[in-house]
């Protein structure tokens, strides 16, 4: 166990890992071994182990990474211009980290790798230079891909089939010793921040194994029966080294990861680039429950799971250790000197030196649609208990193009596959700005449901298509009339995404309007549309169809079905709205110490045997719920109230600011006559273009272009020139229905 997380109670005989004391050391019961088999099953069923010629196939093409990077360093050292016996000497050195390193990977699965190099080898010139036209060079390598400008730059290939992404370290050291430890401080003395960045991979992964309980370090395995295929390799000779271990003593915290995983991936919020959370964030959060719970099997650590964070006091952090200045000043989270740190809704600690936030893209729209998540999930695992559902049940795919009345689809195109390929990661990187920008905009009004996968359509090879779902604000009645306009933040966001550094000719974007009804029906499975609503979705829909007026009462729909822009008895949705609105009402961050711990039992956990089926009294649900309570209230109070506008957004501020037209802040505005110039309405306008005023991707009539053609050409040519539209109108009446107008 790594000492970073251990702490002692005040009379030396109580110890937990992670900054609180655990709220439960019940072991299991015969239900929570029966279930807890079948979860196993159910995750092997859906694939999520890899076999053993896989395994091995990893193992020897990180070995022959581990080669090649060698041979780099020793041919740039030579090419400086250092001695003979430098180059001898000279040397890199590759380590594991992420969902690979954890031991939660699937078969076809990225492996993320470090490569470490010393001072003189530089990120640009040599890795991204000599290294990448080394690796360009040899058949093995294919779809080799660099970024060096992403905020963690990386180079992305396939070798041998095996997908990975390679990122880079140059170290303060002249010579990379082959036991080198990156767990140690010393390793980020005179670091650039890239390369802490980087460096941070490895730090955080080894630092959540040393702080998760009843767990060995392996660096691979996979499941054989009752047993785990262990691996290692012999950089010299490549060749694998091959032995078993009990599964008894890694599964937990492995089972339950992969069960979140494969969770949050069928429920559509499995996507750190999306503003959802990622598989680091995913393993914070399941190793902090394994903190709280260090005796549960898996089927009880995934109930706890939704249990705790359904309660979760947002945007208190979940963090596994304490956070440490350290001795290098490097920056680490702290709303109370960091402005930005406020803005923050959902902070996920790292446990590693220099302590970030690891879920900074959580957005609030985001962090409802979260939230409502885990509150399914807890009501699904309570079923569970009672014999009323089962895994299926919880793993159940979340019907997204059922969900909503009306989606934003973002298009894009290219000439080329590479192109293709690059266009599409510099937009999927850029979409989560397009929610911030909305709910920014709308005040809050217009909450976005961005999926995070992309869909493509096998008649266009050179596209493909991302979707939003829009709906107004739930637990928010929606005024008579009620409109948005929202042309203008998509103007503002189609600018910021041209703005592309690398853009080539052919390179191009489109956001349009669709209904429910019109969606291109290349989104569906097999391409075929579905004839009637998913069971999921007509439960969804019979539950919205009663609707509170402005006078109290309940009031039936006149069409009897759900609107999306005016659903006011959503009881999930509203307690999910509900967190995220006392987000600003909350006092300030005002310490990071790990406030006061209640005495336990007495008893260490190391001597709890976590296969006991005997239950302590603290396992009561009264005592339980309690400690919940304390756990997610604190030990820390809350950030200082939100500024109005992200910071990450200012950087659009000069943009905004150039047009007066756009103004300092989106206005509302009346766009009754396509010839006036816009003016301060009563009410916002949610209105789109016909599809004529531009080249789309898809023919598809019910697709209306969002923002009219005079104000693209506007930021191109300072032409502020009108030009005649047509406009569809979504008006929200005092019931929450949408009513379709066109001028």
């Amino acid at each position: 166990m790594g000492s970073a997380g251990l702490s002692n109670h005040s009379n030396g005989q109580q110890q937990w890992l992670g900054i609180t004391e655990s709220i439960s050391l019940s072991g299991p019961t015969e239900f929570d071994v029966a279930k807890s088999n079948e979860l196993e099953k159910y995750l092997q069923d859906a694939g999520l182990y890899e076999n053993q010629e896989e395994a091995i196939c990893r193992e020897q093409v990180l070995g022959r990474l581990d080669q090649i990077v060698k041979i780099w360093v020793k041919t740039i050292t030579r090419a400086k211009g250092f001695n003979e016996q430098v180059v001898q000497e000279a040397n890199a050195k590759i380590f594991t980290f992420g969902s690979y390193r954890l031991g939660v990977h699937g078969p076809g699965a990225d492996i993320d790798v470090l490569c470490v190099g010393p001072r003189y080898a530089t990120r640009d010139d040599d890795f991204f230079g000599e290294l990448h036209k080394m690796l360009s060079k040899m058949p093995e390598v294919t779809e080799l891909h660099p970024v060096p400008g992403a905020h963690v730059p990386v180079m992305g290939f396939k070798f041998n089939g095996v997908s990975m992404d390679l990122l880079y370290a140059n170290l303060s050291l002249w010579v990379i010793p082959e036991d080198l430890d990156l767990s140690q401080e010393s390793i980020l003395q005179n670091a650039d921040e890239q390369s802490v960045r980087s460096l941070n991979g490895c730090r955080v992964t080894s630092q959540i194994l040393n702080l998760v309980p009843n767990f060995q370090v392996l660096d691979i395995n996979f499941v054989d029966k009752d047993r785990i295929f262990m691996f290692s390799f012999d950089l010299t000779s490549g060749f694998p080294i091959i032995g078993y271990i009990s599964i008894s003593e890694l599964q937990n915290f492995r089972t339950t990861l992969r069960c979140m995983k494969l969770w949050a991936k069928r429920r559509g919020i499995y996507s750190n680039v999306a503003g959802f959370l990622g598989g680091i964030n995913w393993a914070l959060l399941v190793a902090r429950i394994c903190q709280l719970y260090p005796n549960a099997l898996p089927n009880m650590l995934v109930s706890r799971f939704f249990r705790v964070y359904t309660q979760w006091r947002w945007p208190n952090p979940v963090m596994l250790c304490e956070i440490r200045e350290g001795s290098l000043g490097l920056k680490i989270w702290d709303p109370r000197i960091h402005p930005k740190d406020k803005n923050h809704l959902m902070p996920i600690i790292t446990p590693a030196y220099p302590c970030m936030n690891s879920s900074y893209n959580v957005s609030s729209s985001t962090l409802r649609i979260m939230t409502e998540e885990f509150q399914r999930g807890g009501e699904i695992c309570e079923d569970m208990e009672a014999k009323k559902a089962d895994w299926d049940t919880l793993f159940e795919c979340y019907p997204f193009f059922e969900a909503y009345k009306n989606y934003l689809q973002i298009d894009i195109s290219a000439e080329n596959p590479d192109d293709l390929r690059n266009w599409k990661g510099w937009v999927n990187s850029r979409l989560r700005q397009l929610t911030l920008k909305i709910e920014r905009d709308t005040h809050g009004m217009l909450q976005c449901h961005p999926h995070p996968g992309d869909f493509s359509n096998k008649s266009q090879p050179l596209h493909c298509s991302y979707f939003m779902g829009l709906q107004h604000k739930q637990g928010v009645p929606a005024k008579e009339g009620e409109q948005f306009d929202i042309r203008l933040t998509i103007a503002e966001f189609k600018h910021s995404v041209n703005m592309y550094i690398q853009r080539k000719h052919g390179m191009n974007i489109f956001v349009t309007h669709v209904k429910r009804r019109n969606l291109p029906a290349f989104v569906f499975p097999g391409g075929v549309r579905p004839n009637c609503p998913s069971k999921v979705t007509r439960v969804r829909m019979q539950s919205s169809e009663l609707r509170i007026s402005g006078h109290g009462q309940a009031e039936k729909s006149q069409e009897g079905t759900v609107a999306v822009f005016g659903d006011n008895n959503d009881r999930k949705r509203k307690q999910a709205e509900d967190s995220v609105d006392e987000l600003r009402n909350f006092k300030s961050f005002s310490s990071l110490s790990s406030g006061n711990r209640e005495s336990g039992n007495g008893k260490s956990i190391s001597e709890i045997n976590p296969l006991l089926t005997a239950t302590d009294t603290s396992s009561s649900k009264e005592a339980e719920k309690l400690g919940i309570e304390n756990i997610t209230r604190g030990p820390y109070n809350a950030h200082q109230a939100f500024s109005k506008e992200p910071n990450e957004l200012e950087n659009d501020l000069e943009y905004r600011n150039n047009d007066k037209d756009f103004g300092g802040n989106m206005k509302k505005v009346n766009l009754n006559s396509p010839y006036s110039e816009p003016t301060v309405a009563a009410k916002p306008v949610f209105s789109q273009k016909e599809t004529s005023c531009s080249t789309h991707i898809y023919s598809n009539e019910s697709l209306e272009e969002l923002e009219p053609t005079e104000l693209t050409a506007s930021l191109l040519t300072g032409n502020h020139a009108r030009v005649p539209q047509r406009k569809s109108i979504i008006r929200f009446t005092s019931l929450g229905k949408a009513a379709d107008k066109s001028s």
